[in-house]
């Protein structure tokens, strides 16, 4: 599987409700994995972001549909990097010539 960090911002609509964000977290793991994802890490930062979750996904078109199914909830902006470990990272540049 994949790894992917998502990036989150509160929405105006998120904010109003923080007091719910915890039990949201819980409800969001849920979806994903209706999407063939796993939430492996959520953490509430300060900063330009508000949330920072460490998500696994079977592919990008899973990781993509839970993305929309999260963002349509109306809580959050995310923005979604991939993620790779060191031995990923090391076959990709095995690959350079």
């Amino acid at each position: 599987m994949a790894t992917y960090v998502v990036l989150a911002q509160f929405t105006d609509q998120g904010i109003r409700t923080i007091k719910n964000s915890p039990q949201r977290a819980s409800q969001v793991e849920e979806i994903a994995r209706g999407f063939g994802c796993e939430m492996k890490e959520v953490y509430w930062t300060l900063g330009h972001y508000d949330i920072v979750a460490i998500v696994e996904a079977t592919d990008e078109q899973s990781l993509t549909a839970f993305g929309l199914a999260l963002g349509s909830a109306g809580n959050v902006r995310t923005q979604t990097l991939r993620a790779f470990t060191k031995s990923e990272m090391g076959a990709i540049i095995g690959k350079l010539s």
